[in-house]
């Protein structure tokens, strides 16, 4: 399976469905302050995927469920809890979130995907171990979906 390694917004990607790094529902969304990806989905989104998601309960880490796009123009956003109680990424956590996404992915038909750098930001692992860690994952991934992993870089202003 190819997997395109690109900069940019996550937001901004032409695909089916993102993959938003969430943490395990344990705490509810309406309690925490979401920052990157989460903070830039509601601040585009609206909140509809974050009422959509707390309705699962607490996700099993590396699971992964699926809700609608809210306004934002794909088809779902597939929240994976990617980071522990403590708010750590493990290895393990990634690359679990990368297959269990993926299986959502091919499930729902989703000819694309486009993935955040899980674990890089609250996750604490650092960006170049996390890709390492999701490149990794999808080596072992069979699966006809189009995949891009986006490494956050904003738009620089003129």
């Amino acid at each position: 399976m190819k997997v395109e390694v690109v900069d940019g917004d996550l937001l901004d990607q032409p695909v089916d469905a993102i993959v938003n790094a969430w943490n395990r529902n344990v705490i509810p969304w309406w309690l925490l302050l979401p920052q990157g990806v989460s903070g830039a989905i509601k601040r585009r989104g609206g909140l509809r995927p974050f009422v959509e998601v707390g309705r699962h309960g607490p996700i099993p880490l590396g699971e992964t469920v699926m809700t609608g796009a809210g306004r934002l123009p794909f088809r779902a956003i597939l929240h994976t809890a990617g980071i522990d109680l403590l708010w750590r990424a493990s290895q393990r956590s990634i690359q679990t979130g990368v297959r269990s996404a993926m299986t959502l992915v091919a499930r729902h038909g989703f000819a694309s995907v486009a993935f955040p750098v899980i674990g890089a930001g609250s996750g604490g692992v650092g960006e170049e171990r996390a890709l390492r860690c999701m490149l990794e994952a999808f080596d072992a991934i069979d699966a006809d979906a189009r995949v891009r992993i986006v490494r956050y870089r904003p738009k620089s202003r003129p």
